[in-house]
């Protein structure tokens, strides 16, 4: 028997980073829904498309190839993506293009196709909520803006990617008022999703705990 795990969160939570381990512990597949958000706002960056048209960025994806492997790579129109997708400059872009109705409907249809046959870990935006609502494990991750900074800080450094902490704290801070007063589909907690702040917890914590409850779940399962 397997199971969907949705993970969300604001900006710089750890979610990719705590699904990738999750999937890999369960033997399950890696999806980075934020990925699909980041090649677009990649790819309108690239070609001069406005973030702020909503039909030109809709026939965008309608000419986009995204593919996701469960090995966590990310395939742009045939081109691996690695860290090309991950700077701050396309980071606030995402956000942008990922608050247009067209946009998220055209890439929630595609996120529902690949989870159609369980066995995945999803994380980005509005995964319990609009993306998965069934998923039968729903986690919403938080973190305070000067944790989710210093460890967007460290994760550049180890990129050779200079960074200054205090401005990717008014950046965070910035990306969280974007999100959470969006129009459509603002940042919230499912109602049923079990709420994780791992500001002071290590990665392996923040995994075995979920995966405590993905066991109890499975109990539960095996006794319906």
């Amino acid at each position: 028997m397997k199971l969907n795990i949705a993970i969300d969160g604001p900006s710089a939570a750890g979610k990719s980073t705590i699904a990738r381990r999750l999937a890999r512990e369960c033997d399950y597949i890696h999806l980075d829904t934020g990925a699909m958000y980041r090649c677009i706002a990649y790819k309108a960056l690239n070609q001069g498309v406005a973030l702020d048209d909503e039909a030109a960025l809709g026939s965008l994806i309608d000419q986009t190839e995204i593919r996701l492997t469960p090995q966590g790579q990310v395939f742009l129109d045939g081109e691996e993506m690695k860290d090309k997708i991950r700077s701050d400059e396309v980071s606030m872009a995402a956000s942008q293009v990922s608050s247009w109705k067209i946009v998220r409907q055209k890439l929630v249809e595609r996120q529902q196709k690949m989870a159609r046959d369980k066995g995945v870990v999803m994380d980005g935006r509005d995964i319990g909520t609009v993306v998965l609502p069934d998923a039968e494990i729903k986690i919403f991750l938080t973190a305070s803006p000067q944790a989710r900074a210093q460890r967007r800080f460290l994760e550049n450094q180890q990129k050779g990617i200079s960074s200054d902490y205090q401005q990717l704290v008014a950046e965070i801070a910035q990306r969280d008022k974007q999100d959470t007063e969006r129009v459509n589909s603002p940042l919230r907690q499912a109602e049923d999703a079990v709420g994780i702040d791992t500001s002071e917890m290590t990665i392996d914590e923040v995994v075995a705990a979920i995966q405590r409850l993905v066991e109890e779940k499975m109990k539960e399962g095996s006794h319906d």
